[in-house]
């Protein structure tokens, strides 16, 4: 049997490997034939939800400023956003979908429905007892991590 630290250890590599330069991990593949960014699929998605800043944007992804500014700027450019300035105050730009981009932020909010069915399909596998057992493994996993 396969020793469970070194298995612990491949499952967090491949982890690492697939999520290299991308803000998250899908199952499945995009079905869009447009080519943008994980990280621009999501900021469309936010965006189908309600209209946001770079500050907000940022925050949200838990990114730099300067990774949203240049990823939306991409995204102006191949008219997908257009900007608006607040009512209150002119200085604030806020970023909204066009109806190009509408599409695109469906299928990246399905395919993190998809994600989390898929997820819910691995769990039901195992019996409750086990279910817990898991949980208590990777919040204590995310403790180590974290120190």
């Amino acid at each position: 049997m396969v020793d469970l630290a070194e298995k612990i250890n491949h499952f967090l590599n491949e982890v690492i490997l697939t999520a290299e330069n991308q803000h998250e991990i899908l199952v499945g593949t995009c079905t869009s034939d447009v080519r943008l960014t994980n990280t621009q699929e999501h900021i469309l998605m936010l965006l189908s939800q309600e209209s946001l800043t770079n500050s907000d944007l940022a925050k949200r992804l838990n990114v730099s400023q300067a990774a949203v500014t240049k990823a939306v700027k991409a995204l102006v450019e191949q008219k997908m956003l257009e900007t608006f300035k607040d009512k209150k105050d002119a200085r604030v730009t806020f970023y909204r979908l066009t109806d190009l981009a509408r599409p695109i932020a469906e299928e990246h909010q399905h395919h993190h429905v998809h994600t989390l069915d898929t997820y819910q399909r691995l769990a039901e596998q195992f019996s409750s007892d086990e279910q817990e057992v898991i949980v208590r493994f990777l919040d204590g996993l995310i403790g180590e991590i974290g120190k």
